[in-house]
């Protein structure tokens, strides 16, 4: 019998949209046979039927017990094989998995051909634009006794003692039982002790509750009291990661059953904590760890002027499938971009409920600066090491107070060590196209007005193109 690696599989590649490539295979009767038997075999040997011995069951008797079954796994082998070996001999580069609304419902019969079709989502093809002498300003960020005052204030909020409260008032923390549902009433979250935050007056109303921004969050809660139901009407943000709340109408109900306010540690208290003689000790240091995330943020502000030198000057589309799933990437990816630049966890959840609320076209954004920094990632010979991935996460870990291999174990738990990884590639990427930049210092007030101004350029060019 010919090896089915004889008979090749007739594949057909046509365009089916941006970045989309619709794969039409089919595979050999021959073939079809070959691994039914093959199948069938297989399980012959290992069945074991009532009044047989285990591998000695007729073959008919085996067919028509598992022949559903039997079918159904060898299609499912068939199709895997056959488009594996379509996207390696066409060398499509893929992302994400192949899809198809009729696999399902193929059936596969021995004596025929199997047809079908899958539908691909492939890395996009573009023109890189020059990575050499783009011009760049270098802010001249500066430590100020005022930035000192407020991070110390902000450590003797986070170490400070909860106090309970029977009348609540702003910037209070409750905790209670919230419940999430959607319009037809169906419940997405049911969460026991769950806490929000009475909004402060410089909130402006605006406040997060179940990891949801909600705008007029204060005007909803009115005058909570222990033991009272507040509702709460919203919807869900369209780049929410989890399907169940994107978009949707949502009512979410909050029983309080505590209030507490935050008493602030006192600062000798606190400086002796960390082994320190006295508060001007403590400020010390902490103007020391504020000079280093400093640095680290005056290089994430060059960053983001070579990020958007790229792209506004590469022009592709991108894969409608993997745009819509960006959202849950893009807030690993922020969330990972706010440890490491030393953001108190607190800000970091308030900033990633925020991000869920920011339009589709911030998720496209960025998964087409993904595409680019991979692409010039790899012009340019980008390599990343065990040891720069170790000193990552323990920089990290320093930022937030953690210890290095706790924080390790916990990325390693989540699954986000291809995160660290990215994070690391992409900003050893942009950081080898600002060497090769025309570096000028600037004063914080000029990056400032700066940015403030290409950002209002950056608005109404795309609210030009959102009316077009």
């Amino acid at each position: 019998m010919a090896d089915s690696t004889d008979r090749p599989n007739k594949v057909t590649i046509t365009d089916a949209g941006p970045c989309t490539k619709k794969v039409a295979i089919e595979i050999p009767a021959e073939t079809v046979n070959e691994q039914l038997g093959n199948s069938i075999d297989t399980l012959m040997s290992e069945a074991a039927l009532p009044g047989f011995r285990k591998g000695h069951a007729p073959k008919r008797l085996i067919e028509r017990k598992f022949g559903s079954s039997i079918r159904s796994e060898a299609k499912n082998q068939l199709v895997a094989s056959a488009v594996s070996k379509a996207l390696d001999e066409h060398k499509l580069r893929v992302v994400g998995d192949a899809t198809s609304d009729t696999l399902e419902k193929l059936e596969l019969v021995e004596g025929k051909p199997l047809k079908f079709e899958v539908e691909v989502e492939i890395v996009p093809e573009f023109e890189m634009p020059k990575l050499e002498g783009i011009e760049v300003k270098k802010p001249l960020f500066e430590v100020t006794d005022k930035m000192v005052e407020e991070e110390v204030d902000r450590m003797t909020l986070n170490e400070g003692t909860l106090k309970s409260k029977d009348k609540i008032d702003l910037g209070d923390y409750l905790t209670g039982h919230a419940v999430m549902k959607d319009d037809e009433g169906k419940t997405i979250l049911d969460i026991n002790d769950a806490v929000i935050q009475v909004p402060t007056k410089d909130k402006n109303g605006k406040g997060m509750i179940l990891g949801v921004v909600v705008d007029d969050f204060a005007k909803q809660l009115g005058t909570p009291k222990i033991d009272s139901t507040c509702t709460i009407n919203t919807n869900g943000p369209e780049n929410h990661e989890d399907e169940r709340i994107r978009g949707k109408k949502l009512v979410i109900t909050f029983q309080i059953k505590r209030a507490d306010e935050i008493v602030k540690a006192d600062v000798n208290e606190l400086a002796q904590r960390y082994g320190m003689e006295s508060a001007d000790q403590l400020k010390d240091a902490v103007r020391q760890r504020i000079d280093q995330r400093i640095q680290i943020d005056q290089q994430a502000a060059m960053r983001n002027q070579v990020a958007a030198y790229l792209l506004d000057n590469t022009s592709f589309e991108l894969p409608k499938r993997m745009t819509n799933s960006q959202a849950a990437r893009n807030l690993d990816r922020s969330r990972m971009e706010l440890m490491y630049r030393g953001v108190d966890q607190q800000k970091i959840e308030e900033r990633i409920a925020e991000l869920r609320a920011a339009s589709s076209a911030a998720a496209a954004r960025d998964l087409k600066l993904f595409f680019i920094l991979d692409r010039a990632a790899e012009k340019l010979d980008v390599k990343v090491s065990e040891a720069e991935l170790n000193g990552r996460i323990a920089q990290m870990a320093l930022s937030r107070g953690d210890r290095p291999e706790r924080l390790r174990q916990e990325i390693i738990q989540k699954n986000q060590v291809g995160m660290v990884y990215g994070q690391v590639r992409e900003h050893k990427t942009l950081d080898a196209v600002i060497a090769k930049a025309n570096i000028n210092d600037i004063s914080v007030e000029d990056y400032n007005k700066l940015m403030e101004a290409q950002n209002k350029k950056a608005r109404e060019e795309f609210e030009k193109k959102t009316k077009g």
